[in-house]
């Protein structure tokens, strides 16, 4: 339990696009949120930065890649989420260029979003451990793309030559993992389906330690995954739903 309830992330949206660095990223209490989503008609495409191909100690980068983008197609299909789709960025090595922010404004652009998803860009996480430098780099360069996408000056070409007209739709920017969250979505009946999500990570999640015995195997994805999420999203009070907590940025 974590204290005063947050208010309610409005659902007044038709169109998400979810925007992490790696494939698990989502998965790791987002999707919990997609899930009651689309079970209600929402669309939620997932777009992710990298393959994450150098996640896994024990696989060589594009046997990595092949794995880890199978196993959250997956894990994506498991909360209703149909589309999703890879850039080529590196694993591990992402700075805030004008690439990134041009290839994430062209996909605002393509998708036309309502409602924008992303990861954690601040920092630290909740309780003060540090964040990665992919994390906060796509966070932050999917705040900028909002701009970019509605702003027909910058990037020019994709509407030029690539037929993208500026998208100046979005309407909030929703990022899970913040240590300042401001709203909150109720997990009920798509708990269930978020654990299977993350429990689809298989192979990435075998790497690691399990809760609270780092470095030992984990042998169960799917207890793993139930014991993390039971864990992360804690609700506010005794008998209330658990939720996924936001940080929101309206427009």
């Amino acid at each position: 339990m974590t204290g005063t309830p947050l208010p309610a992330l409005p659902d007044d949206w038709h169109r998400a696009l979810a925007v992490a660095a790696h494939p698990d990223d989502l998965e790791y209490g987002a999707a919990a949120a997609v899930a009651e989503w689309t079970a209600s008609g929402h669309t939620v495409t997932y777009l992710l930065v990298t393959h994450g191909e150098a996640g896994i100690d024990g696989l060589a980068p594009a046997e990595c890649a092949a794995i880890r983008e199978t196993e959250e197609r997956t894990g994506a299909a498991l909360v209703g989420v149909d589309t999703v789709e890879f850039l080529d960025h590196p694993d591990g090595t992402l700075t805030p260029t004008l690439t990134l922010r041009r290839d994430l404004s062209a996909a605002v652009r393509r998708h036309r979003p309502d409602l924008l998803l992303t990861l954690n860009h601040h920092d630290t996480w909740p309780g003060g451990h540090w964040n990665t430098p992919d994390h906060r780099t796509v966070g932050r360069a999917v705040l900028d793309a909002v701009t970019d996408a509605g702003n027909r000056w910058i990037f020019p070409e994709l509407a030029t030559e690539e037929g993208l007209p500026p998208w100046d739709g979005v309407r909030r920017v929703a990022v899970t993992g913040s240590p300042t969250p401001t709203h909150a979505v109720e997990v009920r009946a798509g708990f269930d389906a978020a654990v299977a999500s993350l429990a689809a990570h298989g192979s990435y999640i075998r790497g690691l330690g399990s809760p609270g015995r780092p470095g030992a195997p984990v042998t169960d994805p799917a207890a793993y995954a139930r014991e993390f999420l039971d864990r992360t999203l804690n609700p506010a009070a005794e008998g209330a739903a658990r939720v996924v907590r936001f940080e929101v940025f309206s427009r």
